[in-house]
Formats: C-alpha cells, structure tokens, sequence
C-alpha cells in the first residue's frame, strides 16, 4: 500500500491494531468517533487570529488571503472563514470593505452630512 498511497496511508501495525479491537468487541457496540484529544491545537478562528486578521486588513485593504494565510500561520480556507463570515468584510475593487457600517463610520457620516447642511 505505501508504494501506491505514499506516507499517506496507515501503517501495518495500526490496521492490525484494529482488526484485533473489532475481533474483541461486539461490531454493533463499538464505537468509531475519535476520542478527544488533552493536547489538541487551539481552532484557526479563534479570538487571537480573528485580531490578527482584522489588523492586517486594517493596515492594508488590498492585502490577499493568501498572504494573510502566510503571516498568521493558518490556511486560506480558514482566512476566507474569519473574513467572510466571522468579521463580515467583502471584496470590492480589490479591497476588503466592511459589510456593514460601525458606529464610529455612522458618527462620522453623520458629522458629514451636518457640515454639509449648515454650508
């Protein structure tokens, strides 16, 4: 198997593992989910990449997922998540915009817009 599948497929050893622990127990009983892992990594999206993320877009609005994906150490599935979903931006003439208005862009449109009546 590993001439066809590489160092992608499992070893001897573990697919004997496995034959012995079905042999065992009753094949309805047994359990196929992984059990949880102490020392698992930390999720892609959470709180300290979705700020690195949104500084990086902040500092540049023409920066790109992949150098995105480069500088935080995460892949660009995971990148499109956080800006797409999670911090709400969209592309627009190769920027990254907000999809929706903040407080201090509301203010700041409000200001605007008093300035501009009282001229």
């Amino acid at each position: 198997m590993k001439t066809v599948y590489g160092e992608m497929c499992s070893s001897d050893c573990a697919v004997r593992k496995w034959v012995r622990i079905f042999k065992e127990e009753n094949p309805r009983e047994t359990i196929l989910r992984d059990q949880k892992i102490l020392d698992r990594p930390l999720p892609a999206s959470d709180t300290a990449h979705r700020e690195k993320v949104d500084c990086m877009i902040r500092a540049n609005r023409r920066v790109k997922q992949k150098e995105i994906a480069d500088e935080v150490g995460i892949s660009k599935e995971r990148v499109h998540h956080i800006v797409t979903t999670v911090l709400g931006y969209r592309k627009v003439s190769a920027r990254w915009v907000p999809r929706q208005l903040t407080v201090e862009m509301k203010a700041q449109r409000n200001d605007m817009c008093t300035q501009l009546l009282e001229r």
